[in-house]
């Protein structure tokens, strides 16, 4: 199976969230898996991330850091994801050497243009649709999609709201990897696993 899913972790870790993630990443359909955690003590971030990485090297997935680019290389993630307000994308690549860096560009030409200019790995727009792990995120529309898919060399990550109903038309206007949290971790009708399998 092609891998096309940017799986996001859930905004809290519990106990089972490690059986169920060796479950989705089962499933062989996704690429990379980026831990998104706000406000947690180093310490634990580091304890998490050690854990994150072992299913993920054994499912041959690439694990990726959001904003805590100073940590990568500790916690040997395979890279990391800065968003607009999360520091210097000059510093990041200098600090990443040749890791993975991956950069949120919402809606514009301009951000895009600026994060290839600066080495990134891959750009990410969005929100495309209502996301609840990020209600009030910036608006992007499928016009951006169709100009990167023409412009630029990288490939596309597209996320926000995303489910088994809305994905394919993000695909075929140019996206190479679907940005997934909420449907995955957070479905009221389905366990993660079953979650994953609607994307194929």
């Amino acid at each position: 199976m092609k891998r096309f899913v940017y799986l996001i972790s859930p905004s809290k870790i519990t106990k089972s969230f490690y059986y169920h993630l060796n479950q989705v990443l089962l499933v062989k359909n996704v690429k990379f898996f980026q831990l998104r955690l706000k406000n947690i003590r180093k310490s634990s971030l580091i304890k998490i991330s050690k854990k994150i990485k072992k299913i993920t090297t054994k499912h041959k997935v690439k694990f990726i850091i959001n904003d805590n680019f100073n940590y990568v290389f500790k916690i040997k993630a395979d890279g990391c994801h800065i968003g607009q307000l999360d520091g210097s994308i000059v510093e990041a690549r200098k600090k990443l050497k040749n890791k993975i860096l991956g950069v949120t560009c919402h809606n514009s030409k301009v951000l895009a243009k600026n994060a290839i200019k600066n080495k990134a790995n891959y750009v990410a727009f969005g929100s495309f649709f209502k996301s609840r792990l990020k209600p009030k995120a910036k608006k992007a529309n499928l016009k951006i999609l169709r100009w990167a898919k023409k412009e630029v060399k990288k490939p596309i990550v597209v996320i926000g709201g995303i489910n088994n109903l809305n994905y394919k038309k993000l695909i075929n206007a140019g996206a190479k990897y679907i940005a997934l949290s909420s449907y995955i971790w957070d479905n009221p009708k389905l366990k993660p696993k079953d979650a994953i399998n609607k994307f194929k």
